[in-house]
């Protein structure tokens, strides 16, 4: 139950302007690609590599991270950090920290520029799970005049595309839940960059993308542990929902000015790493603990509490960490512990549930493109399933990089990029 006044704006209703996009099909701005989906429209995906074959391009990474790779217009950006928390003995001091925003050609992976941020706050201890993602765990983002990306107590930075940076917001350094760090990735939607700060400052915060001035902010205190990142979801005359997981709780904003329009239990009280997705005005959530799980389908477009109306179905079935993709009327995921399920979107019936032999820790979320779904594990290669309604695996790939694979793929034209803890590979037919 949402807490009096919680949800009340601090700054007026602005009109949002929309800005048509020259972003090509192939474009992959943000996490997980096209709002989010973990979808792509890409052809011609390889389903099996290795050092020696499929791999068109590898490139060491200024610092390590968990961030996953977006794709504008021929160039990849990524971020990463040193300085402090990369040692094996000696792990640094925490006002050494440095993070990074690289740029680099799609087409051979040649670094093209890097903006090196030193800290601006007091970082949290490198100790616990925040060793486990680090201090680039935030995905950025991209338009056609700026990059958007999100340090934690750095703040938020933009820069335009040749890495000059035209504004900064600081977000605050209230301690994230259990001090697990900073995670969340940045969206854009029409003239705003929409910031979930819970693990910075207990707020949802919108920016004017253009001068990174403050348009609203929505107060989350009591729901600390948020790290999901927010998805759109369009409906009939235009009207938009700004769709968010929060504990305990799903959340529908208005993103003009962040105002809520509805919420839904989740019955999950537990901090909410994953994403929500969306189709055909219904949106799909995976959600977990260790030990407790859920997933559900809530129709959008609600008023209020909608716990009761318009929750279409609930399973304990779900995840931790890792993200669903729907597509042909399916919810597929692979959760942290390797198990991957498939469930029917209308009813949410288990059609499988298999365990992928010898998948170890999964913190990535799956990919959908070329009918096959990608799911990178932290250390044993990735599985290329078959996407459709029969469990079907086709490959297991693995590289030689001994370091974490945190980050979910990007997946633009042609092309599949994966990101470990210290480099970036293209994998591809050559």
């Amino acid at each position: 139950m949402k807490p009096d006044g919680l949800f009340r704006a601090s700054q007026p209703i602005i009109v949002l302007l929309a800005i048509a996009s020259t972003a090509a099909a192939a474009d992959w701005v943000r996490f997980r690609g096209p709002n989010g989906s973990g979808i792509s429209d890409a052809v011609g995906l390889p389903g099996k590599w290795s050092d020696k074959e499929n791999v068109l391009w590898k490139t060491d990474l200024p610092g390590h991270g968990s961030s996953s790779p977006i794709v504008f217009s021929n160039r990849i950006y990524v971020t990463s950090f040193s300085g402090y928390g990369v040692g094996q003995d000696d792990i640094g001091k925490p006002q050494d920290l440095v993070r990074h925003l690289g740029s680099y050609e799609l087409s051979t992976g040649k670094k093209v520029w890097d903006v090196a941020v030193k800290s601006e706050g007091a970082e949290e201890q490198f100790d616990g799970f925040l060793t486990d993602h680090g201090y680039a765990s935030n995905t950025p983002t991209i338009d056609t005049e700026r990059v958007y990306a999100m340090f934690g107590r750095s703040g938020v930075r933009a820069y335009d595309h040749q890495g000059k940076e035209l504004w900064k917001f600081q977000l605050g350094s209230d301690g994230s839940f259990r001090s697990w760090g900073s995670a969340t990735s940045l969206v854009v939607i029409d003239n705003l960059l929409i910031v979930n700060a819970d693990a910075e400052n207990d707020c949802l915060i919108a920016l004017d993308k253009t001068t990174g001035k403050e348009i609203w902010r929505t107060e989350a205190k009591g729901y600390k542990g948020s790290w999901s990142t927010p998805i759109v979801v369009d409906l009939p005359g235009g009207r938009k929902e700004l769709v968010v997981c929060m504990p305990g709780e799903i959340w529908g904003l208005n993103p003009k000015d962040g105002g809520l329009q509805w919420y839904c239990e989740t019955q999950m009280s537990a901090p909410t790493n994953t994403s929500a997705v969306t189709d055909n005005g219904v949106i799909y959530v995976v959600l977990g603990s260790p030990g407790s799980f859920a997933a559900m389908a809530v129709k959008a477009g609600g008023t209020d509490d909608v716990s009761a109306t318009h929750v279409l179905w609930r399973k304990q079935v779900g995840s931790y960490v890792p993200s669903a993709v729907v597509s042909g009327g399916h919810l597929y995921w692979v959760n942290n512990q390797g198990i991957a399920f498939c469930l029917k979107g209308d009813t949410g019936e288990e059609v499988y549930r298999e365990r992928l032999s010898n998948a170890g820790t999964i913190y990535a979320s799956a990919v959908l493109a070329d009918g096959k779904l990608f799911a990178v594990t932290r250390r044993n290669g990735t599985f290329v399933l078959k996407a459709g309604p029969k469990f079907e695996q086709l490959a297991l790939n693995k590289l030689s990089d001994k370091s974490d694979f945190n980050a979910s793929p990007a997946v633009p034209s042609g092309r599949l990029l994966l990101r470990s803890n210290t480099s970036l590979y293209c994998i591809g037919t050559k």
